[in-house]
Order: C-alpha cells, then sequence, then structure tokens
C-alpha cells in the first residue's frame, strides 16, 4: 500500500524560511506529478505548488517567489523551501503525488496527513 509522510511543519516567526518534506512509501511503479496544497480551518484547500518526475514546478501566485519545490526521484521525495514566510501562511500543508502502485491498473493521487505550519510574531 503506497502513503505519504510529510514532515517539518513548525511555529515561525514572519520572514524566516522552513522546509517540508514529502516521501512516498511502499510498492510503485512510478511517481508521477507531485503537489503541495494547504487549507486553513474553514476554508478549502488551496493548491500551492506543482512538480512533474521531471522537476518542472509550478506555483501559485501568492507563493510565487518565495516557495521553491523540488524533488530527488532517488529518495522518492519532494520538498518545499518556504522563504519569508507571512502570517497568512499559516496552514495544514499537504502533499500528494500521483503514484502508479503495484497491481493498480492505472496511477491514482494519494495524499499524506498533514503538517501544521504556523507562522507568528
Amino acid at each position: 500500500q503506497v502513503h505519504l509522510v510529510e514532515s517539518g511543519g513548525a511555529l515561525v516567526q514572519p520572514g524566516e524560511s522552513l522546509r517540508l518534506s514529502c516521501t512516498v512509501f511502499g510498492k510503485f511503479f512510478s511517481i508521477y506529478d507531485m503537489s503541495w496544497h494547504r487549507q486553513t480551518p474553514g476554508n478549502q484547500r488551496e493548491f500551492i505548488a506543482t512538480i512533474t518526475d521531471s522537476g518542472t514546478a509550478n506555483y501559485a501566485d501568492d507563493v510565487k517567489g518565495r516557495f521553491t519545490a523540488v524533488r530527488d526521484n532517488a529518495k522518492n521525495t519532494m520538498y518545499l523551501q518556504m522563504n519569508g514566510l507571512k502570517l497568512e501562511d499559516t496552514a495544514v500543508y499537504y502533499c500528494s503525488a500521483d503514484v502508479w502502485a503495484f497491481a493498480a491498473v492505472h496511477s491514482q493521487d494519494v495524499w499524506g496527513q498533514g503538517t501544521q505550519v504556523t507562522v507568528s510574531s
């Protein structure tokens, strides 16, 4: 069974940096696009960034220039480097991956459990 584990969430002050990690575990053929989303209480989950298996990344406008998504395919891991954090970046951050698992007829999205990022002075 494929599952994702996020880590790296913490309490930081405005302007500081943080790096989140997301690792895919289990038995699978391939990992295709990987993405980051975030969610605050009472709101829908919002897209932050996505990165292809070849490393091409795209970002939401409000994080562009501050956040950088990279992946290490050898480690089945994606990272989100977050610089210049703002109060409004406070949220639970979720990663997802389009994974073709063993015994599956096609790939499907798998989500992690989320990691809390709190930006507070």
